[in-house]
């Protein structure tokens, strides 16, 4: 009978899991499917790392690993490069909410937002600015992973110079940190954090260890827009070095302006 019972139970279980089950083998197998088809590229992917000092066989073969086999879409879908109109532009980046959250955002982080702007000489609301609108004020840090994004970049042949540069200097960020690279979150372009800094200026500008501290992408905000303020001679400038864009930059300053009122 306790095997009766045993039988019964198993068959239940597979009964349940059935289409669960075969839903993950029809993902595996066309994973499979398309990694075999960018086979050559990643070969040539690896070679060039492995040059450069990085091994990246255990990654590739991580279950997390994926190509994202319409990244090159996301890109070309970017309000910076669909819209023209400022209004409407706007509009995609939900600008009026923004413009009612800034202000809290501002008296919740007043202290080191006061802080950032005494090192690094850049406007508290022009920090918030940018914080709010590359992440909603740390609400969003993007869907992707970053490997994975700059990965399929390179298998895809879309920015491909881009993104060997990125990958490199993710590779080496995680490393410094000793982070799982699989643990981060990114935008389609491989942005991560409440600052959406890609992996070269993670090295270069981010200010601590931490990236999902609050008070690290502050600083960091201020201490790149100071930077590229320096070597430009410009705010403007500067912030159109964070997104080059035209109505990115005039976005930035019109919300900073609505938070000093």
């Amino acid at each position: 009978m306790k095997n009766l019972i045993k039988i019964l139970s198993l068959a239940t279980f597979l009964a349940i899991n059935q289409s669960e089950m075969i839903a993950q083998l029809n993902k595996d197998n066309k994973k499979e499917i398309i990694n075999s088809e960018y086979k050559n590229n990643l070969f040539l992917l690896k070679a060039h790392l492995e040059k450069k000092g990085f091994k990246i066989d255990s990654l590739l073969k991580d279950p997390r690993f994926e190509i994202y086999n319409k990244i090159g879409n996301s890109f070309k879908k970017a309000p910076e490069i669909k819209i023209n109109n400022f209004d409407e532009y706007k509009k995609a980046i939900a600008y009026d909410q923004k413009k009612d959250k800034i202000f809290g955002f501002i008296n919740n982080n007043l202290e080191k937002l006061l802080e950032a702007e005494k090192i690094y000489g850049i406007k508290k609301e022009l920090i918030a600015s940018v914080i709010g609108i590359e992440s909603d004020f740390g609400k969003m840090i993007g869907k992707y992973n970053p490997f994975n994004v700059y990965v399929s970049l390179y298998v895809k042949d879309y920015k491909k110079e881009f993104a060997v540069e990125q990958l490199e200097n993710l590779l080496i960020f995680c490393k410094k940190n000793n982070l799982n690279v699989f643990s981060l979150k990114s935008s389609y372009a491989g942005a991560v954090s409440y600052a959406q800094f890609i992996p070269s200026s993670l090295n270069k500008w981010f200010i601590g260890n931490d990236l999902y501290n609050i008070d690290n992408n502050i600083l960091s905000v201020a201490n790149y827009l100071s930077y590229f303020k320096k070597k430009t001679g410009s705010l403007e400038k500067a912030i159109y070095r964070y997104n080059p864009s035209e109505l990115y930059t005039r976005v930035v300053i019109s919300l900073a302006k609505e938070a000093e009122k």
